[in-house]
């Protein structure tokens, strides 16, 4: 079993890299090259902008590289729940904003031609519990009047059609959206952003960013730059001078593990539909079919950092839920098992705009593979000067009450969770 994320291990190598130390004077200096920051420097590079990405590690290799392939429409915490602290027009706002990501995801790999394995199916969120579908009928209702009229209810009689499973008593279908691969789409969108000018540059950690003459001087492990504009782009990072936004992020753990290659006969038995699939528990699992037939499952097998080895502890309770949905999938060997952060926000919101004159957009909260590509190309209209453009703008963001940067209270959290789990 390989600790390593199936993506990153089965992606094309991202060939156009820069060599050479970070250097110069830019445009705008993005920080941090995942989709966020790459689908800004492939925006702003297309109007012009000279723009140098910097990452600590390679090109997609943080959360954008280590996710569940999953690029769907629909908020990250319930609708109804949202509705009633937002209102109708703020709760209406951020769910089309998240249709609107996917259609950007969409729109960028038909038009730069990016070859991710893009399969349009939808999610289907499953019904752990009898109670859980009742809530799920009466989220449907709201979202069906309110905002989005295509989506279907999945009942008790009709469960076993989407899903082999006895563990669903139902589901709530949205049916825009999709998966793919994550690996490949990152080294698309880098591709097309240094064909268009961008320089980007792995292993570039920043040190320091520091107002200079009217610009930005970043210091990094590969040189130092000046930039008349930054852009923080950086999600969960751990290091580095990004204090203020690790004050107001939790990074909270999330765990992948990924089969053998299955019969196709028994994937089509178990999965007919090949969907993006989301559980209904606070513990929520989710899973998917890979383009080379494998099983991806994931969800918050522990509250705690990803760090190896002990994904593998998270990786064997990943494989006790796999058997426990698909019984017969009981000897199916697990090649690869990973874990990563998911910058999550008090409110499960997104944040962007400005923070002492640097431009910052993260806090995707587990559905960054289409808001954070959506993000990348809005902020490259912020950074242009429609700041109108930006869909969280309105949005405060107060540091988490007791959080320093390093996130204690973890384990409180998943405790919590566990036990509500239980009873609810």
């Amino acid at each position: 079993m390989k600790l390593d994320s199936y993506w990153l291990d089965t992606a094309p190598t991202c060939s156009l890299v820069s060599e050479g130390p970070v250097e110069g004077q830019v445009d705008v200096a993005v920080i941090g090259g995942g989709f966020t920051g790459l689908s800004a420097a492939l925006a702003l590079a297309k109007r012009g902008a000279s723009v140098a990405v910097l990452d600590a590690g390679r090109m997609g290799g943080g959360a954008s590289g280590r996710n569940g392939g999953q690029c769907n429409t629909g908020v990250a915490q319930d609708y109804v729940a949202l509705y009633a602290q937002l209102g109708a027009d703020r709760a209406r706002g951020c769910y089309r904003a998240y249709a609107s990501a996917v259609e950007t995801v969409e729109r960028l790999i038909r038009d730069e031609q990016i070859d991710c394995d893009y399969l349009a199916s939808g999610k289907l969120k499953l019904a752990a519990k009898p109670h859980h579908l009742e809530h799920l009928e009466k989220t449907a209702e709201l979202i069906r009047r309110e905002v989005d009229a295509d989506i279907d209810i999945i009942g008790r009689d009709r469960i076993r059609s989407e899903v082999q499973s006895d563990s669903f008593y139902g589901g709530l279908l949205q049916k825009h959206g999709g998966q793919m691969h994550m690996g490949k789409f990152a080294v698309g969108l880098a591709n097309s952003a240094a064909r268009n000018g961008a320089r980007l540059f792995e292993n570039a950690s920043v040190s320091s960013i520091e107002k200079d003459s009217g610009a930005y001087r970043i210091a990094s492990a590969r040189g130092e730059l000046r930039a008349k504009q930054v852009l923080v782009a950086t999600g969960p990072s751990r290091h580095g001078p990004f204090g203020w936004y690790r004050r107001r992020l939790a990074p909270v753990g999330s765990f992948i593990v990924v089969t053998e290659p299955l019969p196709a006969a028994e994937l089509a038995r178990l999965l007919p539909q090949r969907r993006s699939y989301t559980t209904s528990r606070l513990m929520h699992n989710y899973f998917r079919v890979t383009p080379d037939s494998r099983l991806l499952l994931g969800g918050r097998a522990r509250f705690t950092a990803s760090e190896q080895p002990s994904d593998a502890k998270s990786g064997r309770i990943l494989q006790e839920n796999l058997v426990a949905m698909f019984p017969t999938l009981s000897d199916a060997r697990i090649d690869y098992c990973w874990g990563g952060l998911v910058d999550i926000t008090a409110d499960r919101l997104p944040r962007a705009g400005q923070h002492d004159g640097i431009y910052f957009s993260m806090g995707y909260s587990g559905h960054g593979t289409q808001m954070a590509t959506h993000m990348g190309q809005v902020m490259a209209d912020v950074i242009g000067g429609n700041a109108d453009a930006n869909p969280w703008r309105e949005f405060d963001w107060p540091a988490i009450p007791g959080h320093t940067g390093k996130p204690w209270f973890l384990p409180l959290v998943g405790t919590y969770y566990r036990i509500k789990d239980v009873f609810y």
